[in-house]
This record gives C-alpha cells, sequence and structure tokens, in this order.
C-alpha cells in the first residue's frame, strides 16, 4: 500500500487517555468513573452487552456527546479544550448508515477530504481506498443506489479518508456478509501493521479474539475487566466437554448439574479444573453403563468470559448504541 497513516513523532504513549468518565442519563447512571489507556499502536477490544456505555463513551472520545466529569484525550490533545486537533486524529466508523444521499460515493470521500483540511494530495489515497474496499465500480454512483454493504464501505472509507492514525470501529460488521467482513480486516490489518491504533467494538466475539491483543469488557457503566486477550482467557478456571450418547442414553444424575445446554445433539458440559477431572466423568459414565458416540472437549473462548463476568448471554451485545 502506498500510503501510510499520519506520524506524530512527539506523540505520548497512549493513543487514548479516558479518564474518570461519568455520564447520566436523568436517573441512568450510563459511565461510571471510567478509566483506562489505549496504547498507541494497538488493535483494542471495546466490549458489552447493550446498556454497558460503549456507544456512550464513543460518542465522548469524538466530541458528539459531553461528559458529565472526567476527559479524553487523543495523542495528547484534549478532545474539549483541543477539539479540532483531537479530532483530527481520530477516526469513527458509526453503527448507523449516516450517509447523504445525493452525491457520487468518489465526490462524497472528496468533500469529506476537505473538511480535514485534505486538498487534491488526498485524491490518491482516496482512489487506493476505493480499491482495497472494491468499491471502485461504484465511485460514480450515487449513495442512494448502493447496498447496504456498500454503504458500509463507504462509511469506513470516509472515516480513514484523512489518514488518521487512531481509528475507532463501532461495530462495523454488523449485518454485512462474510465477504465485507474478511475486505475489512485484511485492510484494517495492515493499516495496523504500518502504525494505526484501532478500537473495535463488536458483537462477533470470536472476531475480537482473534485480531484484539488487549480487550476492554464493560458492564452497566464500568470496567468489568481489561486485560491482554491471553490473560483474560487463561483467567476461566474451565473446560468444556461435549457427550454425544447412544441412543436412548441418559446423563447420570451427577453428571446433570454440569450440563449448561445441547450443541448439535451433545451434551455440553462445564468442568471446573480443580473439581471436575475429565477422568472422574468418564467413571462415571462407565459405572452407569452409558454409551457414548461421540466427545468433544474446548477451551473457554471469549464468549465464556463475557458470560463469566456480565452475566450477559453474548447475543445480547449485537445491535443497538449503548446508552
Amino acid at each position: 500500500m502506498s500510503s501510510t497513516p499520519a506520524t506524530h513523532a512527539a506523540a505520548p504513549a497512549s493513543a487514548l487517555e479516558i479518564r474518570g468518565i461519568r455520564k447520566r442519563y436523568g436517573s441512568l447512571e450510563a459511565l461510571r468513573g471510567v478509566s483506562f489507556d489505549v496504547r498507541r499502536g494497538e488493535f483494542f477490544g471495546l466490549l458489552g452487552p447493550n446498556g454497558a456505555g460503549k456507544s456512550t463513551l464513543i460518542g465522548i472520545i469524538s466530541g458528539l456527546v459531553q461528559a458529565d466529569e472526567g476527559g479524553v484525550a487523543v495523542l495528547g490533545h484534549d478532545t474539549v479544550r483541543d477539539f479540532r486537533a483531537a479530532r483530527r486524529l481520530l477516526g469513527v466508523v458509526p453503527q448507523e448508515l449516516v450517509f447523504d444521499p445525493f452525491f457520487k460515493v468518489r465526490d462524497l470521500l472528496r468533500i469529506q477530504a476537505g473538511y480535514y483540511g485534505c486538498g487534491k494530495e488526498s485524491w490518491p489515497w482516496i482512489d487506493e481506498m476505493l480499491e482495497r474496499l472494491e468499491l471502485a465500480g461504484k465511485a460514480g454512483s450515487s449513495m442512494r443506489a448502493l447496498s447496504g454493504g456498500m454503504k458500509r464501505r463507504v462509511l469506513i472509507a470516509q472515516a480513514l479518508v484523512h489518514r488518521p492514525p487512531v481509528v475507532i470501529l463501532d461495530e462495523p460488521t454488523a449485518g454485512v456478509d462474510v465477504e465485507l467482513r474478511r475486505t475489512l480486516w485484511a485492510f484494517m490489518s495492515e493499516l495496523h501493521r504500518q502504525g494505526t491504533t484501532v478500537v473495535l467494538t463488536t458483537h462477533y466475539l470470536e472476531e475480537a479474539q482473534e485480531l484484539c491483543s488487549r480487550i476492554a469488557i464493560l458492564d452497566r457503566g464500568s470496567v468489568a475487566a481489561i486485560e491482554p486477550t491471553p490473560q483474560l482467557l487463561a483467567r476461566h478456571p474451565y473446560r468444556f466437554l461435549r457427550l454425544k450418547l447412544a441412543d436412548g442414553a441418559q446423563l447420570p444424575a451427577a453428571l446433570r448439574e454440569l450440563v449448561t445446554g445441547e450443541v448439535g445433539g451433545a451434551y455440553e458440559l462445564k468442568l471446573e479444573t480443580a473439581r471436575h477431572p475429565i477422568g472422574a466423568v468418564f467413571d462415571a459414565l462407565r459405572t452407569a453403563g452409558v454409551a457414548i458416540e461421540d466427545v468433544q472437549t474446548r477451551e473457554p473462548d471469549l464468549e465464556d468470559i463475557f458470560i463469566e463476568l456480565t452475566g450477559h448471554p453474548a447475543k445480547l451485545a449485537a445491535g443497538g448504541a449503548a446508552k
């Protein structure tokens, strides 16, 4: 790729500094003193169920929402006292499909570049993004004529048009097809390798687990956890055993309390590592004369950690703005 994000030699170690953010909507306390840093060059995950406060926090970072208390800095620039500089360093891909329907795609991106003081020197970068996001064939099309997936691609290009060193992706793949997800992650991974800091919110927890080196989980307006992804995954003292029994076979009563559900016709048992060795499970099955057709084990994933920390099924993280 010929274009690279802007560099800032004197910038601090933190791309984002979030200090004591509180926000209330009437009687609802959406954020309760949230504080954390996102380091320069990180691919950082910001997760949480609906109502956790993610979208409110993103609104405060981008200057669209005013915090009641606390502050945010983007590469050292306070988002209130130095709003223009902070906003210039930030690109935000919103959840909602917000666009002007009367412009053609390339014209819209050039106008967006102008908002940030970028002139014709930005046009080659715009054309490159059109190619990388597979929009080149739609460059002369009206926004009204695009599918939802194509509009989503344009929103991504809009957020990147001024080549910001910090990018926030707010549910960028919600409701889009696999092709767009693959295209987006290839593009963003390349920008990240070149030094762009990326903050991702997503309800596809496998995306966060694969892409993010560190993850914060918000719940009820507070930070429930913020850890490197491997450390976050290692905190769960369980493993899972899936058992498909022979037709007509029943689990012994002693094992039924360990069942968390059924997956593909198989029971899934949640085994606490220290208390429920797998060998003891098979001993109980053998003693009860239960025949097994198939068995699989798996280590806990990010969805398991999410449920453990928040008490919410991961599907509740999908859709809608959190407030």
